[in-house]
């Protein structure tokens, strides 16, 4: 075939598409009028970020992904962290700036590289693991987002490491993929994450480490009690100093 006879072919499909479409002002008219009400819906159930049958079915999805993945209550984070590192035999892991305060007491027991400056490739590839958070999750899907926020950090530190421990408060999981989306910034690195890094071959053969860990954990925080109201607050008696 030669060119001229490709441009012509080209151009008569391309006569028949514009054809069976139409005026296109049209159809994008005809698109705006269909109901999108279900691009926010939660299946019905509750929606609430946090909500305990929301966290149940996060939790539900990731296991069935592969991933070791548990509630624990606020108070309890930092030492579940260090119970996770330690059943890891992790030595040493990378936590990015900005990890919340409140949970490295966890990492006491670790050697901590802080990523400032960066660290190196090959350090990268050999240290045990990284800790990091992230800024929402989907229970649907079983899926985090990191976008590279604090506590977060670059996108190679999360996929170069063979162990990745993810610590998520529960109030930043909600139901659905539009309701995480309505979370984030669409000009940050996004890296969704749903289980363990796994592929598989034209055989269908699962390899599992490919584009990233092989192992995943993840610690969800529950949400801390609110405080009582002041009128509830003890009040110290004198009479029993």
């Amino acid at each position: 075939m030669t060119v001229s006879s490709r441009s012509a072919a080209r151009e008569e499909v391309l006569a028949r598409i514009r054809s069976a479409v139409g005026d296109s002002s049209a159809v994008e008219q005809s698109y705006a009028q269909v109901p999108r009400g279900y691009r926010d819906a939660g299946g019905g159930r509750p929606r609430e970020a946090g909500a305990p049958q929301t966290v149940a079915l996060f939790l539900e999805r990731l296991a069935d992904y592969g991933a070791s993945a548990r509630l624990v209550d606020a108070s309890a984070a930092p030492s579940a962290i260090a119970e996770a590192l330690t059943g890891r035999s992790a030595g040493t892991v990378v936590v990015p700036h900005g990890f919340p305060e409140r949970w490295r007491a966890g990492l006491a027991g670790v050697r901590v590289l802080d990523d400032d400056p960066p660290v190196g490739l090959g350090a990268l590839d050999a240290v045990d693991g990284v800790v990091t958070t992230a800024a929402t999750a989907v229970a649907a899907t079983g899926t985090f987002v990191l976008d590279g926020g604090p506590g977060q950090g670059r996108r190679a530190l999360t996929l170069v490491p063979d162990y990745h421990l993810c610590v998520i408060p529960a109030e930043r999981i909600v139901r659905s993929v539009p309701q995480a989306l309505a979370r984030l910034a669409p000009a940050r690195p996004l890296t969704f994450v749903s289980g363990p890094s796994a592929t598989s071959d034209i055989e269908m053969k699962r390899v599992e480490g490919v584009h990233g860990p092989r192992t995943l954990e993840v610690l969800v925080v529950a949400a801390e009690p609110p405080l009582p109201p002041e009128d509830h607050r003890p009040i110290d008696d004198p009479a029993e100093s």
